[in-house]
């Protein structure tokens, strides 16, 4: 299904998405495994989900983003809303020349290729 077809798609289809979405038995259709090639030669592995998938978990981000963002801390700038990396560079340089000497950077990249999913899933 295309990004255009899914108006329609919902129009028809919503009270039952819907249903089992209060129910907790919505099944997200599997993602579509694409590779993409990294400068240095690695092949990053991106899951691409289906477009009703992706319509709901963008819904879903939407509520929780609006409970949880203010509760971050100000300096946090990593996809946050209005935030960018150009900002987290300013916000570096400008805690340096206050006379601070560390910045701290965290890179969660393939965090979620590589985390014991079992366990992160248990995890109280």
């Amino acid at each position: 299904m295309t990004v255009d077809e899914l108006g329609s798609h919902l129009k028809a289809n919503w009270p039952s998405i819907r249903a089992q979405l209060v129910a907790g038995t919505y099944q997200p259709k599997p993602v579509k495994r694409v590779e993409i090639p990294k400068p240095d030669g690695i092949k990053r592995l991106l899951g691409i989900p289906t477009v009703v998938d992706r319509f709901i978990q963008q819904t879903v981000a939407q509520v929780v983003q609006q409970q949880w963002e203010p509760h971050f801390h100000p300096n946090s700038y990593g996809f946050r809303p209005g935030r960018n990396a150009h900002q987290a560079m300013h916000h570096a340089q400008a805690t340096i020349r206050q006379g601070y000497g560390w910045v701290v950077d965290i890179d969660l990249e393939a965090f979620f290729d590589r985390v014991n999913h079992d366990r992160l899933i248990k995890a109280p």
